[in-house]
């Protein structure tokens, strides 16, 4: 599996731990072990220009996700071959702001790499098709949001 971490952020951020949960929760969502993933740290200016480019919002956001190939939990893209073995592909990259994060761990009131996890996780599941618009989707995509950090947590130890 490829992960890169690139940070243009500016601020301090452990891209080992973005890019260990990252391959964490793709192994948990038995994402094919060749697939690639990108995640880009940037500053709020940055953010702004592509909330408000893709999403036509105003302001910085928290995360935002940009899948490439149709990749689904337990198969990838460009299906199966006639021995079953599906192919890898590229996932898509997730961009998170740390200054925004930073904002929203102090109003949760625990930490910005915890807050950096959640939304890292949260961006990736997107990436795999999950959604949160309707109260079921909302229900599915935060428990699977949940039971992968909590499995993070209880492998890193605390």
């Amino acid at each position: 599996m490829t992960i890169e971490v690139l940070n243009e952020s500016g601020a301090e951020v452990d891209e080992k731990a973005i890019a260990d949960l990252a391959r964490h929760v793709l192994d948990g969502m038995r994402v094919h072990p060749l697939a690639e993933l990108s995640v880009l740290l940037v500053d709020e200016a940055a953010m702004t220009e592509l909330h408000e480019k893709w999403m036509d919002e105003p302001g910085p956001t928290d995360v935002l996700s940009f899948p490439m190939d149709e990749l689904r939990p337990g198969h990838m893209s460009g299906g199966a071959d006639e021995d079953g073995e599906t192919d890898p592909g590229l996932l898509g990259d997730v961009v998170l702001c740390p200054t925004v994060a930073e904002k929203q761990a102090r109003e949760a009131g625990h930490g910005t790499a915890q807050e950096l996890e959640l939304l890292c996780a949260h961006g990736i599941l997107h990436l795999l098709g999950y959604d949160h618009a309707e109260p079921e989707e909302h229900r599915e995509m935060f428990g699977l949001q949940a039971e992968l950090l909590t499995s993070w947590r209880e492998k890193r130890g605390g």
